[in-house]
């Protein structure tokens, strides 16, 4: 792999280029293999493979960070880890255990440690579960076979361009995905929301939609809303429905330890929309990290946020969190791995 420039010169799509060593494992017989750290290549997949007919899969994406030391620091390493692992649970696949997974990150960050980015870059890691078993009568059936990769990205801005203001369809009607599913980082869960997306993108101009089933706000494609304003956060409450995110977890753990008035609870399009006239919004994920809001399109009227610029406070939180992320700043909360 031609390991991209740091400057700011021809920086690749985020997630476009991968580093040229994977981690493998294979599940089968009731138990995991070793595993091993091997090139990046196609991997064989029999055409009659669960994941294929039955998207048995789920997936993690998380980053490494290189700090003004010049050493590699994983953010939230074992909460995404866990997450993986309830993922696996809840689509029947097998679990494969933590120490396993920890395993693997690290024997693949220390095979392709140079791939990793000086900031404001870092190495986005995607590990990667699906169920192998050929079988395309196994509707009903959790696959007996499965890998577990790990691949990873030098990565930057994820929305071309960078920091700039986005523009939200607000999409009052449809459910990102199943109820009970949504806070599984599934792949299906975002191929049900790619075809909406694309139309808000070719009607709108839209970046992302915000799914609000029955005017209840819940989440975009990709990332959790949140509302801001001085001192002041306002999320959906956690439930099934959508995904419980960590860097949604590390913002509400920031605020709070700033003494912010911190809600989560339920609202809806119009408590938004009135939020919106004087106060922030935000988008909250680990590829964006905290990206502002300056528009919410609803039912055909453009709604600015605020001056429609990303807001101050949303700059000062995301910058925050960023210092501690990249190690500018004292990691108080024992959120990162150094690897």
């Amino acid at each position: 792999m031609n390991t991209p420039k740091t400057d700011n010169s021809a920086r690749p799509a985020f997630g476009a280029v991968l580093a040229d060593h994977m981690a493998v494992a294979a599940y089968g017989a009731g138990a995991w293999s070793p595993f091993d750290v091997r090139p990046t290549e196609a991997i064989p997949l029999h055409p009659g493979a669960h994941v294929l007919h039955y998207a048995s899969t789920c997936f993690e994406g998380f980053k490494a960070y290189r700090g003004p030391d010049g050493r590699v620091n994983v953010f939230r390493m074992d909460r995404h880890i866990e997450r993986l692992r309830r993922s696996a649970r809840a689509l029947a696949l097998p679990v494969p255990a933590t120490e396993q997974l920890d395993q693997m990150i690290r024997a693949l960050i220390d095979r392709v440690r140079e791939s990793v980015p000086q900031a404001p870059g870092a190495l986005y890691l995607r590990p990667l579960l699906f169920g192998t078993m050929a079988a395309i009568g196994g509707a009903a059936t959790p696959p007996m076979e499965a890998m577990l990769v790990v691949i990873a990205s030098p990565v930057w801005d994820y929305f071309a361009g960078g920091a700039k203001p986005l523009r939200i369809f607000v999409d009052d009607e449809h459910q990102r995905t199943a109820p009970h599913l949504g806070e599984v980082k599934a792949g299906a869960n975002y191929a049900a929301a790619i075809q909406q997306t694309v139309r808000a993108r070719e009607q709108h101009r839209a970046d992302q939609v915000l799914f609000c089933p029955q005017g209840q706000v819940q989440e975009t494609g990709a990332a959790n809303f949140l509302l801001i304003r001085d001192k002041h956060l306002l999320t959906r409450s956690l439930d099934s429905s959508f995904l419980h995110g960590v860097t949604r977890d590390s913002l509400l753990t920031l605020a709070r330890d700033e003494g912010w008035r911190v809600e989560e609870r339920g609202f809806d399009v119009t408590e938004m929309l009135a939020w919106a006239r004087a106060g922030e919004a935000a988008l909250a994920g680990t590829a964006a990290v905290l990206a502002g809001v300056g528009t919410l399109i609803h039912r055909g009227v453009e709604h600015p946020v605020g001056d429609g610029v990303v807001g101050p406070i949303t700059q000062a939180l995301r910058t925050q969190l960023v210092d501690i992320q990249q190690g500018r700043t004292a990691d108080r909360f024992g959120w990162l791995t150094q690897v």
